[in-house]
């Protein structure tokens, strides 16, 4: 009988009757516009989206002869990279006569 009583002032109002959640006992409805229901769901998810970090992976690569000022230099920028939250992929390539032990 209450959800005729819900349905009878949601038709009144003018409005719609929606149900917030249908898994509790007994299921929770709200009198309101559906399409502004909607447009709220749709703003709070994408500002949850902006707010969630995205992970950046950062590459340095080091040749087999690699200088120790080069060296130098790429392991000041890995540091920085993983002070500003990055994740950091480092490898040894090897290229040509490079690979021949």
């Amino acid at each position: 009988m209450a959800i005729a009583d819900a349905l009878a002032k949601a038709d009144d109002a003018g409005l719609d009757l929606v149900e917030i959640s249908p898994n509790a006992k007994p299921p929770v409805v709200k009198v309101l516009d559906y399409k502004k229901f909607i447009y709220e769901q749709k703003k709070k998810k994408k500002e949850m989206q902006s707010k969630a970090t995205k992970v950046v992976v950062k590459e340095i690569r080091f040749g087999p002869n690699t200088d120790e000022h080069d060296f130098n230099f790429k392991l000041n920028h890995a540091r920085k990279f993983l002070e500003e939250g990055a994740k950091l992929k480092s490898f040894v390539f090897f290229k040509g006569r490079t690979i021949v032990v």
